[in-house]
C-alpha cells in the first residue's frame, strides 16, 4: 500500500514537472465569446474557443520544457506548421487526437505522417460558421538561410474565430507577402535568426501587419525585450511569453 502511495505520488510530481503553470492570455470576440490562449513553450501553444480546443505545433518531451500532452484535453484541431522536430511531434499528436480530431498539415509533415488534412499557401477551411483556417506562406528570404525554409513548403496559420484573426507565423523572416495580411487581431512572430527573424526584422514584420497584441515566439535566447523597446508608442500591445 505504502509503495503504491509512493508511486502515485511520484506519478503526479513529474506530471507536475512537465506541466508547470503556464500564462493564459484571454481575449473576447465580437459576440462576446472567450478565447484564452495558453504559452506552453517555444511554437506550441494552446488556443481554446467557446469549448472548441486548438493545439499549435504541439511537442512534447523532445523539447525542453518537458510536456505531457497526455494531461490535455482531446483537441478538435491541431495545427502543424511543418516538419522539423521542434513543430512535428507524432507522438504529441497521439496523446491529443481523438477520432473527431482535424488534423491541419503541410505536404512535407503529410508525407512523413500519411495523416490530416493537406494545406499549401494560400488555401482556406470553414472548419464550422464561426471558424476558418487559412494556410499562408512561411520561407526565409536571406541567401544563406533559405535551405532552412524554403519557399513554398511550410505554412503559417490564420485563424478567424467569430471575427478574431490570430496570425501564427511559423518559422519564417519579414517575407512581402505579409502586406497582404488585413485585420489582424493577434499575431505571433518568430525571433531567432539564423532560422527566423532578427529583432529588427520582427520589428518591421509587425509594423507591417499592425496587430492588436504581438507575442514574440520560438525566440530561444534572442532579446525579444528589445522589441517592446522599439515598437513603444506604436500602439501594438508587446507581451513576451516563455516562448523560449
Amino acid at each position: 500500500m505504502k509503495k503504491t502511495l509512493i508511486t502515485v505520488v511520484l506519478t503526479a510530481l513529474v506530471a507536475l514537472g512537465c506541466n508547470a503553470q503556464r500564462k493564459v492570455d484571454e481575449f473576447t470576440t465580437k459576440s462576446g465569446k472567450k478565447v484564452t490562449i495558453t504559452c506552453i513553450k517555444h511554437a506550441s501553444m494552446e488556443i481554446n474557443y467557446n469549448g472548441t480546443e486548438i493545439q499549435v505545433d504541439p511537442v512534447g518531451m523532445w523539447l525542453k520544457p518537458e510536456t505531457d500532452y497526455a494531461t490535455f484535453p482531446k483537441a478538435n484541431i491541431i495545427l502543424i506548421t511543418h516538419e522539423h522536430k521542434d513543430h512535428f511531434d507524432r507522438e504529441a499528436i497521439h496523446q491529443l487526437r481523438s477520432p473527431a480530431t482535424s488534423i491541419y498539415v503541410n505536404q512535407a509533415v503529410f508525407g512523413h505522417f500519411k495523416n490530416g488534412f493537406v494545406m499549401h499557401n494560400g488555401d482556406k477551411v470553414q472548419y464550422s460558421s464561426d471558424i476558418s483556417i487559412e494556410a499562408v506562406p512561411a520561407y526565409n528570404t536571406t541567401p544563406e538561410h533559405k535551405q532552412f525554409h524554403p519557399q513554398g513548403r511550410d505554412n503559417g496559420y490564420i485563424l478567424t474565430l467569430d471575427g478574431l484573426r490570430i496570425y501564427i507565423a511559423g518559422d519564417t523572416e519579414d517575407i512581402p507577402e505579409m502586406a497582404d495580411l488585413k485585420d489582424i487581431d493577434i499575431a505571433f512572430l518568430p525571433c531567432n535568426q539564423p532560422y527566423t527573424m532578427t529583432v529588427e526584422q520582427c520589428v518591421n514584420a509587425a509594423r507591417i501587419i499592425k496587430p492588436k497584441v504581438l507575442f514574440p515566439y520560438h525566440y530561444n535566447d534572442t532579446p525579444v525585450h528589445k522589441i517592446s523597446m522599439q515598437l513603444a508608442g506604436s500602439g501594438i500591445d508587446v507581451r513576451i511569453r516563455d516562448y523560449k
